[in-house]
């Protein structure tokens, strides 16, 4: 007789490799057949709300791993609050409008913006940002990313422009926004301002330069120098032509210093040794010295333009580096244009948009700034101006977009008064909870170290910032009455309506100047708005209107948005509405990074497509990296990378596929009753209790590699090298129906049912599809996981504390048979672990192991036979097994063949045999 016939083998159609890539688009198929998304909402309609609003990534560009990495984590979480008992909105949305979609269009496209009139431009823009809208959206439901994907936001639609209008006109109306002359970023390449979250440091290469200013006037403080100069340092030669001051530190000590040419120079005491020495000179005398504020006042000659430079003071000058002389250019510097309007210094600003040299820089007018470095250092040099000269390498500002160095320059600008409100918004930090928690005083700092915010671009792919100008008196307009009507305007037509009609056509009929009654008419404002505003205002134009809920649970975003995205909805939120933080908590993310840690570039080869991931790995492996390492710092990606994921994946898989092979019709509405069931699989859901416990307390922290680490130890430890091996006995070879074995299918039930809505965040097509297959209870919904909440604890099961203790030294005991056995092995004193009989000795506080059952012993440690007696300490002995072998469970035992009907079988196989014999099964 074939007895094999009659173990309960697995059977499942559940495949033991992935075969992901596959799959997925057919379950992605039948999800939107069913619409997941829309019945998930009608599901969990009425419980609380989890709200996570989406920062909306630039449509600009195909897919990459960033956009992987941040859309799986938002997936996870918003998963996870829906399997948890929470109503879960998730309404994805895209910025559109700004540089990155310019300069993306002009370089692809090969347009030309300044031929092109304003509308067609604008359209353009529009089509090639609304193609990566499209583009994005296809890759982000390749991964699986549940949410309403028929109905994003936009930053370019009108409803969305005509919100933000109102955020303008309600920060304007609070006298928080402003317009201005003074330094700013700017891009002489894309010819336009730049706020500080669109810089971008590098290191550059240099020549800084010493250069002599001679004594003009020392208001009569000083006599008896024919050859005396102040000496400045500059990094930026450029700015040089356009110098109008010189400022000293009021309470530092500056000397007097002559060289053994003859000259005396005028710099901080504390760095005259460092500087004479880059001068060259080895010997030196100091000849007086006087406070900063001596100088006061003082002229000096430019070094080769016919004008004088002031000499002023200022606490900001440091003895840091240079001479303790500030070469000051009010036109190209914060400090210096402060410091300059305190002296009423009129601005200067030598340069243009592209960054060239006005008339007023002389011989150097027309040259770029770049180009003009080496002349000009050339002729300080033929001129004697120059002190000396070094090269360094430092890090320099540029822009995010171009990777252009950029300039500081003072142009008229729309700006945010961050300073008006600025004590409230650090405040509405202390309401939110950030994850990791470093992030408060991240974000604190930055917006106390926050100038004003210059909002206007010279672009004209964005939105129009909402200002007209009286043609009479010449002053800003901007009031309850033309936002309104703007706002209206735009949420009709859309903003290209702005450069499409005249001011007067935009305005209300008879609109007047409500600053001189002027009736003479309009001119409209022609720069946009900084796209860092259009992102800001989200919460207010897209998650407060159109999905009506504010402030949302969560932001998640990468680092470099405590500089944008974070700050910008912070400051929007505060100044606008004058509510604390749109957000109760904030999540940030790090970079994606390549195997060995370094940024990945096209032009390096060293990045990865995700589309190449899912057609090699699938898209739960690409989830499975998201979840597998601590995402707030930097996230290394490579094949080497998903081939040991993909391991770790097979182990979760294998232990689901080992549980759905025992289940084969196992009815989940018939679990064994705690008191029914056995120890050992009371001692498995007990640890299962354990992971869920864990497991919730991760995604409460959203600490998801958490969860993926708990389930994989869980699998590995509990389930493969102790819990499943002892039971493939009982479930292969009792039977069918048998008490023993449904105590241990219920285990194994709680154990798939529970693994399997724990992954479903992270491994949502996979999940989904052990949940097809496997079997359940009368009220789950079948249709897709995670219309099902995660299970609590089986409190009803659990173990106490005192035997969960004896199965720890069960489990130890278990370990030094296993050394045992492989000994024996060795020694050919056996061959498979069932020809063995195992002696013990244990100590007294182990005495329970030599009170069990021997049959019961023999099976925890996978022998035939065990003895077990109290002693000393741990002793293990092995010996081959008494009696002949069953040749259906392959367990040893003088019984065997004492059934004359089944010779070849122990008393326990022969039962079962006879009773399927009975029972007319096979």
């Amino acid at each position: 007789m074939d007895y094999n016939k009659t173990i309960n083998l697995p059977k499942t159609d559940f495949p033991m490799r992935a075969g992901l890539p596959k799959r997925e688009p057919e379950m992605l198929a039948r999800w939107k057949k069913i619409d997941v998304y829309g019945e998930l909402l009608k599901k969990n309609e009425g419980k609380p709300r989890f709200s996570l609003h989406d920062g909306p990534p630039f449509s600009n560009g195909a897919l990459h791993m960033g956009h992987a990495l941040n859309k799986s984590i938002k997936d996870f979480i918003t998963r996870s609050y829906a399997m948890r008992g929470y109503y879960t909105p998730y309404i994805p949305g895209w910025d559109n409008h700004g540089m990155p979609i310019e300069s993306a269009i002009i370089k692809e496209q090969k347009l030309n913006r300044k031929a092109m009139s304003v509308p067609e431009f604008r359209s353009a823009c529009h089509a090639y940002a609304q193609h990566y809208v499209d583009v994005q959206s296809e890759g982000f439901q390749r991964m699986g990313v549940v949410g309403d994907w028929a109905h994003p936001y936009l930053t370019m639609n009108p409803g969305f422009e005509a919100e933000e209008v109102k955020v303008f006109g309600a920060m304007y109306n609070k006298g928080y926004i402003y317009k201005g002359f003074k330094p700013v970023y700017w891009c002489p390449h894309d010819e336009t301002a730049l706020a500080e979250a669109e810089i971008e440091y590098q290191d550059d290469p240099c020549t800084t330069v010493y250069v002599k200013f001679p004594m003009h006037d020392d208001c009569g403080k000083l006599g008896g120098y024919d050859k005396l100069f102040f000496v400045i340092w500059t990094t930026t030669i450029w700015t040089l032509p356009g110098n109008l001051a010189i400022a000293l530190h009021p309470d530092e000590s500056y000397a007097l210093v002559k060289a053994p040419n003859g000259e005396v120079y005028i710099m901080a005491e504390a760095l005259t040794e460092k500087v004479m020495g880059v001068g060259g000179f080895a010997s030196y005398e100091i000849l007086e010295t006087h406070p900063g504020s001596f100088f006061e006042n003082m002229l000096a000659d430019h070094p080769f333009l016919p004008k004088t430079s002031r000499l002023v003071v200022a606490d900001y000058v440091t003895m840091d580096s240079g001479t303790g002389c500030v070469h000051t250019a009010p036109g190209f510097g914060a400090d210096d244009y402060e410091t300059c309007r305190r002296y009423g210094i009129d601005m200067v600003v030598p340069v243009d948009d592209q960054g060239r040299h006005t008339d007023y820089a002389g011989k150097y007018a027309g040259m770029k700034t770049e180009d003009s470095n080496p002349v000009i250092l050339n002729d300080m040099k033929e001129s004697g101006a120059l002190f000396a000269q070094e090269d360094i390498v430092h890090s320099y500002p540029h822009c995010w977009r171009c990777k252009h160095p950029i300039i500081f320059r003072a142009t008229p600008q729309w700006f945010c008064s961050v300073d008006s409100f600025k004590e409230e918004a650090v405040a509405a930090c202390d309401d939110v909870r950030w994850v990791p928690g470093w992030g408060i005083d991240r974000i604190k700092a930055m917006v106390r170290e926050r100038s004003d915010w210059c909002i206007s671009r010279q672009r004209r792919w964005g939105l129009p910032i909402p200002v007209v100008y009286c043609k009479d008196c010449g002053k800003p307009v901007c009031t309850d009455e033309t936002i309104a009507a703007i706002s209206a305007l735009f949420e009709k037509e859309g903003s290209n309506a702005w450069f499409a009609r005249e001011a007067e056509e935009i305005l209300p009929a008879g609109f007047t100047c409500p600053h001189c009654g002027g009736k003479s008419g309009f001119t409209k404002e022609e720069d946009t708005l900084d796209g860092w505003f259009d992102s800001g205002s989200t919460h207010f134009a897209a998650m407060k209107r159109d999905q009506g809920f504010w402030p949302a649970n969560v932001y998640m975003e990468g680092l470099d948005q405590y500089r944008g995205w974070f700050q910008s909805s912070l400051l929007t939120a505060v100044g606008a509405l004058g509510q604390g933080a749109p957000f109760k908590e904030c999540i940030t993310h790090g970079w994606t990074v390549d195997g060995e840690g370094k940024a990945m570039h096209k032009s390096l080869g060293n990045g990865m497509d995700p589309y190449e991931i899912f057609d090699k790995y699938g898209a739960d492996l690409l989830r499975l990296w998201a979840a597998s390492a601590d995402y707030h710092a930097d996230m290394r990606c490579s094949d080497g990378i998903f081939k040991q994921l993909s391991q770790n994946y097979l182990k979760f898989r294998n232990t689901a596929r080992y549980c759905l092979g025992n289940l084969n019709g196992f009815d989940p509405d018939r679990l064994v009753a705690p008191e029914e069931m056995l120890e050992l699989d009371r001692w498995a859901v007990t640890r299962l209790n354990g992971l869920i416990a864990k497991c919730f307390q991760a995604y409460d922290d959203y600490e998801f590699n958490a969860v993926t680490h708990a389930i994989n130890d869980f699998c590995v430890v509990e389930m493969s090298n102790f819990y499943l091996d002892i039971i493939k006995d009982r479930l292969y070879c009792d039977e069918t129906d048998g008490e023993k074995r449904r105590s241990a299918q219920t285990a194994l039930f709680l154990i798939l049912d529970t693994m399997t809505k724990i992954m479903a965040p992270i491994l949502c097509f996979t999940c989904d599809e052990i949940w097809q297959v496997m079997p359940h209870r009368s009220g789950d919904d079948g249709r897709n996981v995670v219309f099902n909440e995660m299970n609590q604890p089986f409190a009803g099961y659990a173990l106490d504390e005192a035997a969960m203790a004896r199965w720890d030294r069960l489990i130890a005991v278990r370990d030094a048979v296993n050394g045992a056995l492989e000994a024996a092995r060795a020694e050919k004193k056996i061959g498979k672990a069932l020809e063995a009989k195992v002696k013990l000795t244990v100590p007294a506080e182990d005495a329970f192991l030599a009170e069990m059952d021997a049959e019961t012993l023999a099976d925890l440690l996978i022998v035939s036979q065990a003895e077990a007696s109290v002693g000393g300490g741990l002793s293990v002995s092995v010996e081959g097994a008494e009696g002949a072998k069953c040749e259906r469970c392959w367990k040893q035992s003088p019984a065997v063949g004492s059934d004359p009907a089944h010779p070849t079988l122990c008393p326990r196989c022969a039962g079962v045999i006879a009773k399927s014999a009975v029972l007319g099964t096979p």
